[in-house]
């Protein structure tokens, strides 16, 4: 508890909220420029939700866009420190709704930025270099308690291991599904030639095992630090440059750099203004009050323990969690499967009057919604439940929905992915097992 109390230089943490502030800035420019903010909740009449959140509604007309560039104003606040709390408060709740609208958009690395900027909201990078510590000298400080960088520190770690854990299927181990996708990238300059070998694919399959599982010890140890980072830069920049994955591989190659001394900043300013002696830090006042203390350590080992269990979560389901999806989300699975449907109908029918309709959901949903939806069952399930909505809607009585789903996984032969015969227009959306899904057979 009293190294959590240790006071370190605040520059670390200056650095971070600049870096995170930017890389959101940049993110929210992306969203203007390819026009994705109509794309992704105007143009879409239906939006598939998370459990639990079905009234998280897109805001109407082009409210969305001012959404946006309130996010883009929050993140500016950020970068500079102006009313820090209430900018970092106002982007985690912002961009949370965001992330919430609509299941088809999830990425791991929009889940770690909620992540992050909750933490940020408790963590003092405002007492240096800021707006509020210009205009208020009593909350400028030089240092801050060790905790508050460790906290940033844990939660990317939490990312790296468990991406690393995630790792471990029979799958991933046999090559899979990397070995097609690098065999789609044959003209990637120098190393494409050599991407259906297989000692490249299994190379790049148990070395990104390895970074994963292994970087944050590394980085964490004084003498295979740099080693550590030149490696994992490396690794991230290859993956920018394989897959389109937006500003995660930049993301993570910033935050990595937290696990450098706390003082790195500070020490490079000095260099650039030719200073040869670094100044005495002015220590910011950590609480001698021993229940603060308890309380703050507490909260920290909780949050930790949460970050533990929610990836491990889909043990407890049964079945391949590549294939039912089931604990999928929020676990860091990746890049680790390769889902293809080849065929998907809904049918619905009227038991009253034995009307029925074969129904394609591609008429309605946006291409990126149709190719999430076609391979996760809850999504097909929140489906089924729309289409009855709606013929309800038009006067029918117990409207009963099935759909027909053959998917492939990671280069599987197809088959059946739920049961064709459940009528899921009254299956309820749960947390539980889902006994309709039907296992992988291979």
């Amino acid at each position: 508890m009293n190294r959590l109390f240790t006071p370190v230089d605040i520059s670390i943490l200056v650095y971070f909220r600049i870096i995170f502030g930017a890389v959101m800035l940049w993110e929210v420019i992306r969203y203007f420029d390819h026009d994705w903010i109509a794309r992704y909740w105007i143009r879409p009449t239906f939006h598939f939700t998370y459990y639990g959140f079905d009234w998280v509604r897109p805001l109407p007309g082009d409210l969305m866009y001012l959404h946006f560039f309130a996010l883009g104003v929050l993140a500016t606040f950020i970068i500079i420190g102006f009313k820090y709390r209430i900018s970092t408060i106002l982007f985690f709740l912002g961009f949370t709704y965001v992330f919430l609208l609509d299941q088809s958009q999830y990425l791991n690395h929009f889940y770690l930025i909620i992540l992050v900027s909750f933490l940020l909201i408790f963590v003092p990078a405002h007492r240096a270099l800021s707006i509020d510590s210009l205009r208020n000298n009593k909350l400028k400080s030089d240092t801050v308690p060790a905790w508050s960088l460790w906290l940033l520190r844990a939660q990317i770690g939490v990312a790296y291991f468990f991406g690393g854990i995630a790792k471990l299927n029979a799958d991933w181990l046999a090559g899979e599904p990397l070995r097609a996708w690098l065999a789609a990238r044959t003209d990637f300059p120098l190393l494409g030639q050599f991407f259906k070998e297989e000692w490249l694919v299994y190379s790049f399959a148990y070395g990104s095992l390895l970074v994963d599982l292994l970087i944050v010890p590394f980085l964490l140890w004084k003498k295979t630090r740099l080693g550590a980072f030149i490696i994992v830069t490396t690794f991230h920049i290859l993956n920018n440059e394989l897959f389109n994955i937006g500003i995660f591989p930049w993301f993570m190659i910033f935050a990595t750099l937290l696990f450098f001394c706390p003082n790195w900043p500070r020490r490079i300013v000095y260099f650039v203004r030719r200073f040869h002696e670094e100044k005495k830090l002015q220590e910011i006042k950590v609480t001698n009050n021993e229940r603060t203390k308890k309380i703050i350590t507490v909260l920290f080992l909780s949050f930790l323990v949460i970050q533990v269990i929610i990836p491990l979560r889909h043990h407890f389901y049964p079945g391949e969690v590549s294939w039912t999806e089931e604990g999928h989300n929020f676990s860091w699975h990746m890049k680790l499967r390769d889902k293809e449907v080849s065929e998907l109908t809904f049918y619905a029918t009227d038991p009253a009057t034995g009307k029925s309709w074969v129904i394609d959901p591609s008429d309605e949903l946006t291409e990126r919604q149709y190719s999430k939806m076609s391979t996760r069952p809850d999504m097909i399930l929140q489906y089924a439940h729309h289409i009855s909505d709606l013929l309800q809607q038009q006067g029918y009585d117990k409207i009963e929905v099935r759909a027909k789903v053959v998917a492939s996984l990671n280069d599987r032969e197809p088959q059946l992915l739920i049961d064709p015969n459940i009528n899921l227009a009254e299956q309820p959306r749960t947390l539980l097992p889902k006994n309709w899904i039907i296992p992988l057979e291979d």
